[in-house]
């Protein structure tokens, strides 16, 4: 058995097969990748359970944005928990706030009561806290089972030193996960840096659109720097190389 494990963020199908074929453990499906991911559909979660043999944990973030959530938001976010375990999630991937940044603890008490059984993974909505120490104790009082941290940065490798610290402090109570940024280029340094024993990145490579007439200057999001004829999808070679790094 491997002493370190991979969860891959799939923001489509074609990510989330790929993903399995390079041979990380688990994927983190979500939509909307750009704005750091929201709920997928209920037809690709339902897709992506007919195509994997491994577990999916599946974004419950009803939008874009901040994690400040009105009645009407949590509402959403109970509902796609329960749609999610009916359609044979694994996990669950959440995260809220209150108004001044600390974790809203009562409210992620609710939802990871109404997650039960399933394991729970708070997500980079961590990274917005104000005292991620203070963070990291709520979350374990809240008993969630997982943080996905780029130890409150941009990226792992600017935050590393937070991160390891998190590592430590949370010990056996809860798995700190680093995320963002990471590559075949930085995995083992953040492996011997961090001391966590699962990490969470895209493996992504850009692919062209099979479209042959392209309408040019045309933005569906009004971002130009999102474009509408490349799609980013899971390297499953990538995922591989990841995997025989960190276990080598």
């Amino acid at each position: 058995m491997n002493k370190y494990s991979l969860e891959v963020c799939a923001p489509n199908i074609q990510s989330a097969i790929a993903a399995q074929k390079g041979g990380a453990i688990r994927i983190e499906l979500c939509d909307n990748l750009y704005e750091g991911g929201t709920t997928p559909s209920y037809a690709t979660i339902k897709q992506a359970r007919k195509e994997l043999s491994i577990k999916i944990n599946v974004m419950i973030r009803p939008r874009g944005g901040d994690f400040l959530y009105d009645k009407a938001e949590f509402e959403i976010m109970k509902e796609d928990i329960r749609v999610c375990k009916d359609l044979g999630a694994d996990g669950l991937v959440f995260g809220i706030l209150l108004a001044d940044g600390n974790v809203d603890t009562k409210r992620i008490l609710e939802l990871v009561k109404l997650a039960n059984p399933l394991p729970v993974t708070f997500h980079r909505a961590f990274d917005l806290t104000p005292d991620p120490f203070c963070a990291l104790e709520d979350l374990i009082s809240c008993e969630v089972n997982r943080i996905l941290t780029s130890g409150q940065k941009n990226t792992v490798t600017e935050g590393i030193k937070v991160v390891r610290m998190l590592v430590k402090k949370a010990g056996n109570r809860i798995s700190i996960m680093p995320g963002s940024g990471i590559n075949v280029n930085n995995i083992a340094s953040i492996r011997d840096k961090s001391g966590a024993r699962e990490f969470h990145l895209t493996g992504r490579k850009k692919e062209q659109s099979k479209m042959i007439y392209r309408k040019e200057g045309i933005y569906m999001g009004g971002i130009k720097e999102i474009p509408e004829y490349e799609i980013g999808v899971t390297d499953q070679e990538i995922i591989r190389r990841i995997i025989s790094i960190l276990n080598n």
